[in-house]
Order: C-alpha cells, then sequence, then structure tokens
C-alpha cells in the first residue's frame, strides 16, 4: 500500500489559518489529507500538524481560526533582525554556521519571557500529548547550529516541541529543552520537505516557500522527493496572498487568511486527487 505525507510549512499566525483553511477546503471537497501515515510541520506547520492529529474534528479548528485571537500576541519581523539574518547569510554558506550566526542574534535578543510564549504555543494545542500517528517536527540548536527533529520517541514535550518549531529568531524567545535552547525549524528550510522522503505521495501546503544561500529552497528539495514519490505543492494564490497581508505574524490577518485557504483548497481538489488518491 502507497505511504502517504503531509508536510506542513512556516508561515506565522496567518500561515496557521491559510493552512486550516486549504485543509478544510478540501476535505469539503472529499480530499482528506489527514489519513497521512507521516505528518512533518515546521513552525506554523508545526501547530497545524499537532492540532489535525489531536482527535478535534477539522471543522472546528478552522472555526476557531474565525474567531477573534485572545491568546495571541501581534508582532512583527524588524529590519534589524532581517539585516541580521541576511548579514549571517553572507557570512558563510555552511549550514550549520549559519544557523549558529542566526541562533546567537537569537539569544541576545529582547523578547516577551519564554515562559508567557509558551502559554500562548499551549493554548493553540488542544491536545499536549504526541499523537499516534507519525509526527516530525524540526528545529535548530541555538547554540550550536545543530538540526533537530522531534518525535514522540524523543522525550520532549509537543507543546516544547511545537514552540522551538515556532521559535522565530529575534522575535520570539528559544526554547529550552533539557537545558538547550532552540529556534525555529525554519531557519533550516521553510517547510523541511525532504523529511518526507519514502513515502509515495506527498502534499506540500507552503505559505512561505523562501530559501537561498544556507537555507534550503523548497524547490529543490521537491524535486529530489519526485524522484521517487508523486508530489504536489500548495503555495497561496493571489487572492490568498491579499488576504494573509504583509505581516505573517498579525493574529487580525487570521480569518481572511483561513478564508481565502478554503476556497483555494477546494480549488485545488482535482490537482490534490491526482497524487493523493490516483498517482501510481
Amino acid at each position: 500500500m502507497a505511504t502517504k505525507a503531509l508536510v506542513l510549512g512556516g508561515g506565522g499566525v496567518t500561515g496557521v489559518a491559510w493552512e486550516l483553511g486549504v485543509l478544510a477546503g478540501l476535505a469539503e471537497a472529499g480530499i482528506d489529507l489527514l489519513a497521512a501515515d507521516l505528518f512533518v510541520g515546521t513552525s506554523a506547520g508545526s501547530v497545524v500538524a499537532a492540532q489535525v492529529t489531536s482527535g478535534v474534528p477539522l471543522a472546528e479548528l478552522y472555526e476557531r481560526q474565525l474567531a477573534p485571537a485572545t491568546t495571541e500576541v501581534t508582532a512583527k519581523i524588524r529590519m534589524s533582525t532581517l539585516a541580521a539574518i541576511v548579514l549571517a547569510m553572507l557570512r558563510t554558506r555552511d549550514e550549520q554556521a549559519f544557523r549558529r550566526h542566526v541562533g546567537r542574534m537569537a539569544l541576545a535578543a529582547r523578547t516577551m519571557p519564554e515562559v508567557e510564549r509558551r502559554a500562548v504555543i499551549a493554548s493553540r494545542l488542544p491536545v499536549h500529548s504526541w499523537p499516534e500517528t507519525r509526527l516530525l517536527v524540526p528545529a535548530a540548536d541555538a547554540e550550536t547550529g545543530e538540526f533537530v527533529v522531534f518525535d514522540r520517541d524523543a522525550g520532549v514535550s509537543l507543546v516544547d516541541a511545537v514552540g522551538a518549531s515556532c521559535a522565530v529568531p529575534g522575535v520570539w524567545p528559544p526554547v529550552t529543552i533539557r537545558g538547550r535552547r532552540y529556534i525555529d525549524g525554519g531557519v533550516r528550510s521553510a517547510a523541511n520537505a525532504d523529511l518526507a522522503a519514502g513515502a509515495d505521495r506527498i502534499v506540500v501546503i507552503a505559505p512561505v516557500n523562501n530559501g537561498g544561500g544556507p537555507i534550503a529552497r523548497l524547490a529543490a528539495q521537491v524535486a529530489a522527493l519526485r524522484r521517487t514519490a508523486a508530489v504536489t505543492v500548495i503555495r497561496p494564490d493571489r487572492a490568498a496572498g491579499q488576504a494573509i497581508g504583509r505581516n505573517v505574524l498579525d493574529p487580525a490577518r487570521r480569518a481572511p487568511a483561513a478564508r481565502a485557504g478554503r476556497v483555494q483548497g477546494a480549488a485545488l481538489a482535482a490537482t490534490v486527487a491526482h497524487v493523493w488518491h490516483d498517482a501510481g
């Protein structure tokens, strides 16, 4: 039997909303991506993956994105943070060295207290235990730059794993796990789609697909996956991009992003069905 993987990429709070909208739109059209054998969730995608494997109905998760985001904190990536990341890119093309440079910046940044940020992450997850379905949550060690992938066998709580994967450098505090500090898995790749290698049918939902320099490009990862698997990638269309807006960390954009994702998901049902059901 063909194995299926759902890859959910990073993209802030609007990315969470848009991804849930896409999944809801596809489900309404008869395409159940939650039947995947493997979930890969990076940053915002880790939130979505934890939510959709929690047992809470997808329709309810979608509806929550339309409600006021009372537990979320509005933020914005500062120009100084972007400049520090670009400088790190220019300093080295070595992936781990780049992540180490970014991690150093993240450790020095002034952010909200870690305990407060953990409460925000915990409020996003309807269940705080790892699902039985295989779920991979990538992050990076802020001090060494080592790329790590958390799963149910890692001995790490789901809240902390998701929090680490969502710890945008310079915006949110690195997450402490067993005495180490971890930052956003997106510093390695926006979606880390290569972690789905080995699956036969793969759907990648990626609000952001930026790459370059030491950050792996999604297109390159997908090209490699297509050597052995049927793969389709869903990115925001023009309407979704407008709904998401320029600040992916603005909770006020959740509802329009979710609605745009739902429309887009329904429109892509035939394309996704060809990979999810008909390929082979």
